[in-house]
């Protein structure tokens, strides 16, 4: 059960303010599963444009949310750094539900388990709590390709 912090995360990820969407992680199994937490406070940036008059996390975000968690149980089973010679694709999404509205104050408690690993392509069940009480659920995609060095 390793537990990290925002500098280990940012280590991990690429993501950067204000697209990271992960604060910290309670703990993390490699090859099975990781519990993360997101913070979400007043001052997110879409809180301004999103129901103004009622504040409420948009539940694409909550997604990526889980995504990115995703991401770092990925890196923490096959012991890999975001780089700039590969990117961590989103590629699916099935069966996602949105059971309770996300409002400033609340902690995110994002889950992911590791469904299964096939060329190149990982699947993972995942939701997100808030005050143990279930905010959103999904199954995830997700690839890690290179980067083709010719772009740059």
């Amino acid at each position: 059960m390793n537990s990290m912090d925002i500098h280990q995360i940012l280590e991990l990820l690429p993501h950067r303010y204000p697209f990271l969407l992960v604060d910290k992680v309670r703990s993390c199994e490699p090859g099975k599963s990781i519990v993360a937490i997101k913070n979400v406070t007043i001052n997110e940036h879409f809180f301004t444009g999103h129901f103004p008059h009622h504040p409420v996390m948009p539940g694409v975000l909550i997604i990526e949310a889980l995504a990115q968690t995703a991401a770092i149980l990925t890196f923490k089973t096959h012991d890999h750094k975001a780089d700039k010679k590969s990117v961590y694709y989103f590629v699916g999404i099935d069966k996602a539900r949105f059971k309770k509205p996300v409002m400033p104050g609340d902690t995110l408690e994002l889950h992911v388990e590791i469904k299964r690993f096939a060329r190149g392509i990982w699947w993972f069940s995942a939701h997100a709590t808030v005050d143990g009480q279930l905010a959103t659920e999904a199954e995830l995609m997700c690839t890690l390709r290179t980067i083709d060095s010719k772009t740059d």
